[in-house]
């Protein structure tokens, strides 16, 4: 079976035979339910005016199976031969008398069991080539002499007038299903366009950011799309973060190389003089290749981006930094939960735990915090966590902590006392998507780096 690729059509189609089964259901029990109704009101009239004929003829008769019905009935059908609607009257499970509109050919009706005084009893007779409803009652009447005597009174009527009533129904019914099932098609159409209408936003953002006029999925969306929109915009930071990566390496790399080869290029005139000095810079330039490429981690083949957890990332740092620094006998409070997921690259976590812990390490008198705190607000906005790397040491000088943060005419350029690659963990969380921040330790008194994280 062929489905269009459309969600939108494939739930109006879905739609539809809902629709159609439901309607179907609607005619069925119409047809089976609805004209028994019809069919049983229309002989309970029936029966309410044989009655009063009935009481009529008992209350002049002295003798009780014999009495006198009138000539003209209140309802005129029973006394016309050529109608479908039959009175019988039965005593003592005997029939006494039936209306003149009776088949004479027409064997005696069969009479229901332990009937109760006043009770009527509605059936469907399917036993004869033609359908007819028939309704029974027991009454109890006074003849001339005042005696009490319990009849059995029976209308009959064939089934044409109810077919005829229900084909008339059944006309109207389905025109009005017809109306109000294209009604409900139309609004449905709309409130699926309308529930959809967010994958579509989504589908337009996208091409906006591929155009270059968004950088990233900020639509209102609905709760349901939360999860999918919070993979693809971090899918595309970390695509993001790998380019601006390659192309701060290319930019360091190029930096690097502009002393080399202005030595070189002044060399050229006087060769044979310079020959150790063009052979040392060219070992240089190799040097700063080979180490602006063990530099760029994200390597040429696709790397996969998950959810990590942060808390074992930290556990191993913590476990390697204190076999490094065993001699300096740093105390280390590690004050995580149990686990802590981020999504992002692992490579580029293990570079910004491993960066700053290591720092912090290096700095410290004896002391290292590690804390975690879920769901923080900076700046008015949600982070998922926001990790403290804390330590004892003299922390950074003031008014120098936005230069350590800036990218350096070389990679490996730092502040006494704190900055090593912290440029480059600065460039990392940006891309990310996060935020790093750093000030005194409050508990410690020394460096405190906060790192905000979505």
């Amino acid at each position: 079976m062929i489905f269009p690729k459309s969600i939108t059509l494939r739930l109006f189609l879905s739609e539809c035979l809902v629709l159609i089964a439901f309607f179907a259901l609607v005619v069925l029990t119409f047809d089976y339910v609805v004209i028994e109704g019809f069919a049983n009101d229309r002989l309970q009239a029936f029966m309410s005016s044989f009655e009063k004929d009935v009481q009529e003829a008992v209350a002049q008769s002295n003798e009780t199976a014999k009495f006198k019905m009138p000539e003209h009935f209140r309802e005129g059908r029973f006394g016309d031969a050529a109608a479908d609607v039959y009175g019988f009257i039965s005593y003592d499970q005997k029939e006494i008398w039936r209306s003149p509109s009776v088949d004479k050919n027409l064997p005696h009706i069969k009479l229901p069991d332990d009937l109760n005084r006043d009770q009527a009893f509605f059936l469907k007779d399917d036993t004869k080539s033609k359908r007819r409803y028939v309704l029974h009652k027991r009454l109890t009447l006074k003849n001339a002499d005042n005696q009490d005597n319990d009849y059995i009174l029976t209308v009959s009527e064939g089934d044409l007038f109810a077919s005829t009533q229900l084909d008339k129904l059944n006309e109207s019914l389905t025109q009005s299903m017809t109306v109000l099932g294209l009604a409900l098609l139309v609004v449905r159409f709309l409130v699926l366009r309308s529930g959809l209408k967010p994958l579509r936003s989504i589908v337009a953002d996208l091409e906006a950011i591929d155009e270059g006029k968004k950088e990233l999925l900020n639509g209102h969306y609905p709760t349901e799309l939360q999860g999918i929109v919070s993979n693809l915009n971090a899918f595309i930071t970390h695509e993001r973060v790998r380019l601006e990566r390659h192309r701060h390496h290319l930019a360091d790399l190029a930096h690097s190389l502009k002393t080399p080869l202005a030595i070189l290029r002044g060399c050229t005139e006087n060769f044979n003089d310079q020959k150790d000095t063009v052979n040392e810079q060219i070992t240089r330039m190799d040097d700063i290749i080979t180490y602006q490429l063990q530099r760029a981690s994200v390597k040429v083949e696709h790397t996969v981006i998950k959810h990590i957890d942060v808390c074992t990332i930290i556990d191993k740092i913590h476990t390697s930094l204190s076999k490094v620094y065993l001699d300096k006998n740093i105390q280390f409070d590690i004050g995580i939960p149990e686990h802590c997921f981020v999504y992002c690259e692992e490579g580029d976590l293990y570079e910004i735990v491993g960066n700053l812990m290591d720092n912090a390490c290096k700095w410290c008198n004896q002391r290292v915090k590690v804390s975690i705190e879920l769901n923080p607000r900076k700046d008015r906005r949600n982070y998922s966590l926001l990790l403290h790397i804390e330590d004892d040491g003299a922390g950074i000088p003031v008014g120098q902590f936005n230069q350590i943060l800036k990218r350096g005419t070389r990679v490996d350029e730092n502040i006494h006392g704190h900055g090593i690659g912290v440029s480059v963990v600065n460039e990392i969380i940006n891309l990310l998507g996060g935020k790093l921040d750093g000030g005194k330790s409050k508990a410690l008194g020394g460096m405190d780096w906060r790192i905000y994280l979505p």
